[in-house]
């Protein structure tokens, strides 16, 4: 056996007394094609198999948007950027318990006071007091204007938004159907290359699912007229999946 082919032998199944049985895995998707050693580990996959992948995605508009907000104070002394910092929350908290949002869907991510330094970075000139809050805002359509109103009227800073579903289950579940199809017709589409039947299913792998991010906004002109504008769009759950098929 030459050295090329040696490196694409891999043990996968039980030892086997004396004589180890070699067998063809045609594997699909990015999994370059294997030679399967049947030797050892305890892999499910103990005679021949194809080996694939599959992909899929489903969109939803998000009916949950989660809003970061913060405030902070630097003064002379710690007590005192503390001392600033607790009534400029305390007046942000009215603010949203306000808009209305339930205690439940308001709480703090976030608290620091710390020095400032001066040019060289050794001398203190202060303290910073630091306080971030995270709001679950469930009307995604007004988004905009919750923001507005922490900002312009409760005095936020350090805003981000981001956008999801209270429930994930069954647009992942949709998805998961959809990325095992796929992954099936990919199959089929190879076992007919080589000239095989495809046989049951031997293992299925749930690999990913993705959420969009949280997108920082900048509201360094907060005190103006106009209403933000956050276009809500739409959601991508996406799932990957890796399937293992017996050869019949």
């Amino acid at each position: 056996m030459s050295s090329t082919l040696r490196s694409f032998v891999v043990p996968i199944s039980v030892a086997v007394t004396c004589a180890v049985a070699v067998t063809a895995v045609v594997i699909a998707s990015s999994r370059p094609a294997l030679l399967v050693n049947a030797a050892t580990t305890a892999s499910p996959v103990s005679g021949p198999a194809i080996l694939t992948s599959g992909d899929a995605v489903v969109s939803r508009k998000p009916d949950l948007a989660t809003i970061g907000v913060g405030v902070e104070s630097q003064q002379p002394t710690a007590s005192a950027a503390q001392s600033d910092l607790a009534a400029k929350a305390g007046k942000l908290i009215a603010r949203i318990k306000a808009l209305p949002v339930a205690d439940k869907d308001l709480g703090t991510t976030g608290y620091w006071i710390g020095p400032v330094y001066g040019p060289n970075g050794q001398a203190i000139t202060g303290y910073r007091a630091v306080e971030q809050l995270q709001i679950k805002w469930h009307n995604v359509d007004s988004v905009g204007k919750a923001l507005d109103a922490v900002v312009q009227e409760g005095g936020a800073g350090n805003i981000s938004v981001g956008f999801g579903l209270a429930d994930t289950k069954a647009a992942q579940a949709q998805a998961r159907s959809l990325a095992i199809a796929d992954a099936r017709s990919r199959a089929e589409a190879m076992a007919s290359a080589a000239g095989v039947k495809l046989g049951q299913v031997i293992q299925v792998s749930d690999l990913s699912s993705s959420t969009r991010l949280p997108t920082p906004l900048n509201f360094a002109r907060a005190a103006d007229a106009a209403s933000t504008q956050v276009p809500v769009g739409e959601l991508d759950i996406q799932v990957t999946v890796e399937v293992d098929f017996a050869i019949a």
